[in-house]
């Protein structure tokens, strides 16, 4: 895996997807934290429409990535919201992060492009994209 390095990283977030391959993201961000002596949060924001109860193997997933953030020492936040870019950088402002870890996503089109939008309204924030 890529070494992420940058001077001034204390507060890091990882979004996470209801994916538990997601947990690659919160143990190389936990890694990244242990390093640079910081804080580590996780997020998932879903959309105000779904219901993570109504499917199971989403909730097992969520349930898998809780258990996962806890033992690298960070909650788990799950927040509903529309606005999913604009959820995740409020969240940021509010905790001071300093680097943002995400996945990379096959299906970000550069028309449609979650980082970059993230990077745009968090332009003092890192945004790292781990493959």
């Amino acid at each position: 895996m890529k070494k992420i390095t940058s001077i001034n990283i204390k507060n890091i977030l990882v979004c996470v997807t209801q994916q538990k391959t997601c947990e690659r993201l919160i143990r190389k961000a936990a890694e990244l934290r242990d390093e640079h002596k910081g804080n580590l949060w996780v997020i998932h924001v879903i959309k105000d429409s779904w219901n993570i109860l109504d499917n199971s193997s989403e909730g097992e997933a969520l349930e898998y990535l809780f258990g996962i953030s806890k033992s690298a020492g960070a909650n788990l936040s799950v927040l509903k919201s529309d606005e999913i870019v604009t959820t995740i950088a409020e969240y940021a402002r509010e905790n001071k992060i300093d680097c943002v870890i995400l996945g990379d996503s096959q299906d970000d089109h550069k028309e449609n492009n979650f980082s970059r939008q993230l990077k745009k309204l968090l332009s003092n924030v890192e945004v790292k994209i781990i493959p």
